[in-house]
């Protein structure tokens, strides 16, 4: 499995080994972080999602949000629908958890802006 490492500026192109699921190997890596990438890449890949809920009674319509910690890859269609489902009400404050354990994760649904009361 061939893969570019994104941990730092360099962009390492990874190549992993595998076998009956497990790592056997990285190369390609110039730094520990590269081979800790690719590792978890491999075995079980993780994302931030990012985006905005809906609010009522504020200055914007729409309060930024993302997910704390990361969600696994195959859960993010799930947590996508939970956040388009969900309208929060003003104030909104930086670090308010608007939706604990969203779609069923260990993740909380996180505020990443202030939102003041219109």
């Amino acid at each position: 499995m061939d893969m570019i490492c994104i941990r730092c500026p360099m962009g390492c192109a990874l190549h992993v080994e595998m076998k009956d699921g497990q790592v056997l190997s990285v190369s390609g890596n110039t730094c520990p972080r590269g081979e800790e990438y690719a590792r978890a890449e491999a075995t079980a890949p993780v994302r931030t999602v990012t985006s905005t809920v809906r609010a009522l009674h504020g200055v914007r319509p729409v309060v930024a949000v993302k997910t704390v910690p990361d969600v696994p890859k195959k859960e993010i269609f799930a947590v996508m629908e939970a956040v388009r489902a969900l309208t929060v009400e003003a104030p909104v404050r930086i670090g308010d958890v608007l939706l604990p354990r969203v779609a069923g994760t260990d993740s909380d649904l996180v505020a990443t802006a202030d939102l003041e009361r219109a």
